[in-house]
């Protein structure tokens, strides 16, 4: 393998922003946050509750309400997706850039039997017949080894258990073969065994389809097993970008290292687990300068009223002052 090969970005996030206001103060969800997804990997982003992961995603889809106020460029096969108008955009979602979501009992329409809900983006997308989008909704339900498929796309949601759920909202994803892929904390509720199953599955259909993926979890131990390059989220802000490699053998940013610390070692019998001291500020008492500063043991006073600018040490482009 060529590794001087030049990478092919399908998506290229430039400086997005997302602010809100009310009658007494602005606030930032998410700020100049940047980053490139390369066709057929898997970016994972990470963070605690709160860090902008979810925002950041809503925000590239134009799913985030009226009130929010974005800016930056989100650059799809030369598009700026966050340029596009309602009806513009309703192209892409669901098409070539689908989101699945940490809980399918919310996401899947209660109403509606599963085969509903897998053809009608076939329907409305590709211009499928019924006849044919329910083809190819069994077909998908197969692919995610949904057992005795034909007789179950019958059924209502409620009518699954959790990991089986979680297969349907998986193959509603991937049913129009999207070329990105955003899972939102996909496997967040399920139980561990659940959990591979379901990430082993994503590998495989990646590779089927061809697909490049956004993974969100608050779960380094998660993206261990399936990202390729990954995104560190604090605060709505950047702290650390590199390969997943390079984040678990060497982490440079104080939050990247408590992340990966409060990972508990399985091989070890432990007393207390490890945690991140304090609590992630509201976005409206963010500090001045690096968000992580209120619970960073190196932070100083320039820390709090100085924003840190990126820098490239070896392969991690990191924002601290500290380094």
């Amino acid at each position: 393998m060529n590794e001087n090969k030049q990478k092919e970005i399908i998506l290229q996030v430039k400086n997005l922003t997302v602010k809100y206001n009310n009658d007494i103060c602005e606030w930032f969800a998410v700020n100049n946050v940047s980053f490139d997804l390369e066709k057929g990997k898997t970016l994972g982003v990470v963070g605690e509750s709160g860090s902008g992961k979810s925002q950041t995603m809503l925000a590239i889809m134009k799913l985030l309400s009226h009130k929010a106020k974005v800016s930056g460029e989100a650059i799809f096969h030369n598009i700026d997706l966050l340029k596009l108008s309602d009806n513009e955009i309703n192209k892409y979602r669901g098409d070539a850039i689908t989101m699945a979501f940490q809980d399918p009992m919310t996401a899947l329409n209660p109403y509606m039997t599963v085969e509903k809900q897998l053809i009608e983006p076939l329907v409305f997308h590709k211009g499928y017949s019924i006849q044919d989008a329910q083809k190819e909704a069994l077909n998908m339900l197969n692919l995610v080894k949904i057992p005795d498929a034909k007789r179950r796309m019958s059924l209502y949601p409620y009518e699954f258990s959790g990991g089986m759920r979680q297969r349907v909202m998986i193959s509603m994803a991937l049913i129009s073969k999207p070329q990105i892929l955003i899972a939102d904390e996909l496997t967040t509720a399920l139980d561990v065994t659940i959990q591979a199953q379901i990430l082993k599955l994503i590998k495989e259909l990646q590779n089927e389809l061809g697909m490049s993926i956004i993974f969100i979890t608050h779960d380094i131990g998660v993206l261990a097993q399936i990202s390729d390059d990954i995104i560190v989220l604090y605060g709505g802000s950047v702290m650390e970008k590199t390969n997943i490699a390079d984040l678990l053998d060497n982490p440079l940013h104080p939050y990247s290292k408590g992340l990966l610390n409060a990972v508990p070692d399985i091989s070890k019998d432990v007393e207390f687990l490890n945690t991140i001291p304090g609590e992630i500020p509201t976005p409206q008492q963010m500090p001045k300068g690096c968000p992580f500063a209120t619970r960073c043991d190196l932070a100083c006073e320039q820390c709090f009223n100085e924003k840190p600018k990126s820098k490239i040490i070896n392969n991690h482009i990191v924002n601290c002052l500290k380094l």
